[in-house]
C-alpha cells in the first residue's frame, strides 16, 4: 500500500495542471520551501479529505492504528490542542462536571470554558526535591469520584516524564460507566519497541480516547498529532462533529503526510529508533553519575526516557541559570527549565555527537561549581498543594468585565485570567479563583528568579474581576 507521501510525490511528478488551490500551484520558483510545497495540495479527486475520510487518508489513518491499536486513529494537524478540545467537549455535555488534574494542557482549560464545566481536581500532588508534579494511581480517582463526574482527564506522561497508573484507574472508572480521556501528547513512542523497554501505551491500557502528539517525541512534523478512540463509552458520532469543528476545514497534505511517513517509519524502524533513545538516555545517566551537584534521576523517578531532567543539588544553581548557561555558553538549547532543573527532551534520532556535547556541559559545569558548596542530604517528599478557592465558573469570570491590579494588592481579589508558569502550562490560578498571600507571594518570587510567568502585565500586574 502506497504511503501518502508516495501519492503525492506522484501526482507531482505527473502533468496535471493545478486549476485549484493552494495559490503556490506546486511551481517551485514560488518559493524557496520547495520540498514542501511540490506536495501542497487541497482536496481533490483521488486524494480524499481529512473530514470524510475514506480512501488513501483512511489508509494512511490504519497504518497508524495499526502501531497503536486502537479500533479508529484519527490525524490531527491542528496539534494535540483540537484532540483535546474534541475529546473532553464530545464525553461531558454542556455544564458538565469532570475529573482531571490541575497539572492539564491549557487546551483542556478552553474546552471546560467552551462547555462551561464544572473542574474538580484531583489532589496537587507535587515532589518536593525535584519541584516537579507528581501523577496519580487508580486510589487517587476512586477517593474523588462521586454520583456528580461525568469524564475523567489524566496527562500521562507528564512534561517531565512521570505517568500515571492508567490500567487501574481506567478500570476503576469502567465500573462507574465514566469514560477516561488520557492526553498522551507526551508519549507517542510508549510501547514501542521491545516489550517492557518503554511504558506501556494508554491506548493498550484501555482508556476511552488517547491523544498523541506524534512531533513531540517522533520524527513528524510539528503540528502533527493523533486522536485514539475505542470502548462504548465515547458517542463517535458526536466526536467527529467536534472534530470537524476544531480542525481546519482546509488540512495540510504536507503535515498529514509526515504523520503517515512518521509511522511507516516505525513500522519498519521502530524497535532501531527505542533502542537509540534508551542507550542516549542511559549514556547521560552513567555521566551524571560522576558529578557532584548535577543529578539526572532514573527511570525508576522519570519513566519517560524520552525526558532528560538535568537537577542541581542543594540549590547550587537554579534551574534557570542552568538552562542558560547551556544556550549561551554551550549551544544547547534545552526544552524548558524549572525552579531546580533544566529539561531535555531526546528522541532515536538525537545523534551521538550531540548527545556528547550535553554530557560534556554537564561535566564541565558541575566542576565550576563552587566546592564551598554543602552537599546534604535531600529528602524526597510529596506534597499536597493548596489550590486557590473558586469563586465563579472559568466562563464567567473569563468573560465578565476585568480591571488590572498590582500583584501585591490582588489579595482577595478573583483572577480574570490564567497565570501559568511556561513551560510546562499548569495554572497557578484559574479565572474564577481568589487570590491568596501566598500565591501572590510566589508570583512575584517567579518573575524575580526570570521564570516565564504568563498572565502577568507588565511584569508587575495581573487582570482581576470588576466588583460589581
Amino acid at each position: 500500500m502506497p504511503d501518502l507521501y508516495q501519492e503525492l510525490s506522484k501526482l507531482a511528478d505527473s502533468d496535471m495542471y493545478p486549476f485549484h488551490m493552494p495559490g503556490h500551484k506546486r511551481n517551485l520558483e514560488s518559493t524557496p520551501m520547495k520540498g514542501a510545497f511540490r506536495c501542497d495540495i487541497t482536496e481533490i479527486d483521488d486524494y480524499d479529505n481529512l473530514h470524510d475520510a475514506k480512501g488513501i487518508i483512511l489508509e494512511a489513518q490504519q497504518r497508524a492504528n495499526r502501531i497503536y491499536g486502537a479500533e479508529e486513529t484519527f490525524f490531527l494537524v491542528n496539534g494535540s490542542t483540537c484532540g483535546v478540545l474534541s475529546a473532553v467537549s464530545a464525553i461531558v455535555p454542556e455544564g458538565g462536571r469532570i475529573l482531571a488534574a490541575r497539572g492539564s494542557h491549557k487546551s483542556f482549560y478552553n474546552a471546560a470554558y467552551l462547555k462551561n464545566l464544572d473542574i474538580k481536581y484531583l489532589p496537587y500532588k507535587v515532589n518536593t526535591k525535584y519541584q516537579i508534579p507528581e501523577t496519580y494511581g487508580s486510589e487517587d480517582v476512586e477517593k474523588a469520584l462521586d454520583e456528580s463526574i461525568q469524564a475523567v482527564f489524566i496527562t500521562s506522561p507528564t512534561y517531565e516524564g512521570k505517568c500515571a497508573d492508567i490500567r487501574g484507574i481506567v478500570e476503576v472508572c469502567h465500573k462507574r460507566g465514566i469514560p477516561v480521556v488520557i492526553d498522551a501528547a507526551h508519549g507517542a513512542h510508549f510501547g514501542l519497541g521491545a516489550k517492557s523497554a518503554l511504558p506501556e501505551n494508554a491506548v493498550s491500557q484501555g482508556a476511552d480516547l488517547v491523544i498523541h502528539s506524534v512531533h513531540k517525541t517522533l520524527p513528524s512534523m510539528t503540528q502533527t498529532a493523533l486522536l485514539h478512540v475505542q470502548g462504548n463509552l465515547v458517542d463517535r458520532v458526536k466526536l467527529k462533529r467536534f472534530l470537524s469543528i476544531y480542525q481546519t476545514s482546509s488540512p495540510s497534505y504536507v503535515l498529514m503526510a509526515s504523520i503517515d511517513l512518521c509511522m511507516k517509519y516505525i513500522e519498519e524502524n521502530g524497535k532501531e529508533f527505542v533502542d537509540r533513545l534508551l542507550k542516549y538516555r542511559k549514556l547521560l545517566e552513567d555521566a551524571a553519575k560522576e558529578c557532584r551537584f548535577i543529578e539526572i534521576p532514573g527511570r525508576t523517578i522519570i519513566p519517560d526516557a524520552a525526558k532528560v531532567l538535568i537537577y542541581v543539588k542543594n540549590a547550587a544553581m537554579t534551574g534557570h541559570e542552568l538552562y542558560d548557561i547551556l544556550r549561551e555558553e554551550y549551544k544547547l538549547q534545552l526544552e524548558m527549565a524549572g525552579e531546580k532543573y533544566a529539561l531535555a527532551i531526546i528522541s532515536g534520532w538525537d545523534t551521538r555527537e550531540g548527545i556528547d556535547r550535553l554530557i560534556s556541559a554537564i561535566r564541565q559545569i558541575d566542576l565550576g561549581i563552587s566546592a564551598k558548596k554543602t552537599l546534604k542530604p535531600e529528602e524526597e517528599q510529596i506534597k499536597v498543594v493548596s489550590l486557590p478557592e473558586q469563586e465563579l465558573s472559568i466562563q464567567s469570570a473569563w468573560d465578565t468585565e476585568k480591571e488590572s491590579a498590582l500583584i501585591q494588592d490582588a489579595v482577595g481579589r478573583i483572577s480574570g485570567e490564567f497565570i501559568n508558569l511556561y513551560p510546562p502550562g499548569i495554572p497557578l490560578i484559574v479565572p474564577g479563583e481568589r487570590f491568596s498571600k501566598e500565591l501572590v507571594c510566589d508570583i512575584s518570587r517567579y518573575i524575580k528568579e526570570g521564570l516565564t510567568v504568563q498572565g502577568i502585565v507588565n511584569r508587575k500586574e495581573v487582570i482581576c474581576v470588576k466588583p460589581k
